[in-house]
């Protein structure tokens, strides 16, 4: 397991069951991303990609917030006269969020235990699950202090989002609640707070069991062939196909496949643990 750094925005524990959570701890600030907070955010998914021990990621916040967005005064007014440090903390904050999340060779589960805001509802959606508390509140609410959701915002609201749903709560700024956000499509479930972490981490334990090779090629197939035509899409799997294959040495012809020929398990009942 490799040694976790100390960190002054993040924290980084391990669960039983190979469950890696990353928490944002900035609870005074509504864990609102600032500088600080995306380099550290960055550094530690570094450690986690090379983590054998950490099969899934949980992403959750301290205190009463999952994400509050953007830190407007440490990044947009305070980097406002330093052009090339604005660039640099704009971009690492894209890469990670955007694009290391999706990317990541792990599952990565939101765990929303509440405010989330601007910049935090596009972390919730480059997760590849989501959770969230009944009660939690969500809300893109760029339109009130006369900007429009930016960056990867907008993306992630058309993205999962039913269009009219994205569209008015980007144009009027209203909040809304985790229930609201199950029905949009924004978080895979919705639970009353005091379940949120015990449903999180059955969820994280059960994908957990799975094969590694056989998730990092469902999430990259999955996230990858949206982008792509149907031609395409289906060359890329097929090349995937044979890729799994050799990563796992064949295993899940003979051990998978026989299975399911010896009724060991059945479609639908369960399956071979990794």
């Amino acid at each position: 397991m490799p040694e976790t750094p100390s960190w002054e925005t993040i924290a980084l524990s391990r669960e039983e069951g190979g469950i890696a959570v990353l928490t944002l701890n900035r609870p005074a600030k509504r864990n609102a991303m600032n500088p600080r907070m995306n380099e550290e955010a960055a550094a530690a998914l570094e450690v986690l990609r090379y983590d054998a021990e950490a099969r899934v990621v949980v992403l959750t916040g301290a205190g009463e917030a999952f994400c509050g967005g953007m830190d407007i005064k440490e990044f947009l007014v305070g980097l406002k006269d330093k052009p090339d440090e604005y660039d640099r903390i704009d971009r690492l904050t894209y890469e990670w969020r955007a694009r290391t999340l999706r990317r990541f060779p792990k599952p990565v589960i939101a765990m929303v235990n509440g405010w989330t805001f601007g910049g935090g509802v596009s972390l919730v959606e480059s997760c590849d699950l989501a959770i969230a508390a009944e009660d939690a509140t969500f809300g893109v609410s760029e339109i009130n202090f006369g900007m429009f959701p930016a960056g990867p915002v907008t993306r992630s609201l058309t993205r999962l989002a039913r269009p009219r749903d994205g569209l008015l709560h980007a144009m009027t700024g209203r909040p809304f609640d985790g229930r609201a956000a199950e029905r949009m499509g924004l978080v895979n479930l919705a639970v009353p707070r005091a379940s949120l972490r015990d449903e999180t981490f059955a969820l994280a334990r059960e994908i957990a069991s799975k094969d590694p090779h056989a998730l990092r090629a469902t999430k990259e197939s999955f996230w990858l062939t949206q982008e792509m035509s149907h031609d395409a899409a289906q060359d890329y799997v097929s090349a995937k196909y044979h890729e799994l294959t050799q990563r796992q040495g064949g295993s899940w012809r003979e051990k998978g496949a026989q299975g399911f020929l010896d009724k060991a398990y059945k479609p639908g009942l369960g399956g071979r643990s990794a």
